[in-house]
């Protein structure tokens, strides 16, 4: 199983640029507990960077701890069912986060198919 840190060097190479036209924004994520850390990721202009830190303004902060965080990457947890559950919060732009599932290739699901159950899927920036 990959580390935290590793889930989010991966994150630029999974990144769908075709999926994030008219997109413009800036996601933290602060990953708590052991092995967590916090990192963000800019998306503009069809591309991802991301850098380690704390973002100055956010549009969306995700927070999860770091074994929730692994196992929503590895596609053991559903995203949907962690926010319900509150092992998933979410602060800023509730319709990015929606989009976000999209934006990013899974570590392990393949998408196919429906592309609107994709975006029922986990997969926040799926590493």
């Amino acid at each position: 199983m990959p580390t935290v840190r590793e889930t989010f060097e991966a994150m630029p190479s999974r990144f769908r640029p075709e999926r994030a036209q008219g997109v413009s924004a800036t996601i933290q994520y602060e990953i708590t507990g052991e092995g967590g850390g916090r990192w963000y990721a800019t998306i503009a202009d069809g591309s991802c960077a991301l850098a380690e830190g704390t973002a100055p303004f956010p549009t969306l902060t995700v927070t999860m701890a770091a074994q929730d965080w692994l196992d929503l990457t590895q596609g053991k947890l559903a995203g949907q069912a962690d926010f319900l559950s509150g092992k998933l919060k979410l602060k800023g732009d509730m319709s990015l986060a929606l989009r976000l599932p999209g934006l990013f290739l899974s570590g392990k699901l393949k998408l196919k198919g429906d592309m609107s159950l994709a975006l029922r899927l986990p997969g926040l920036f799926a590493l």
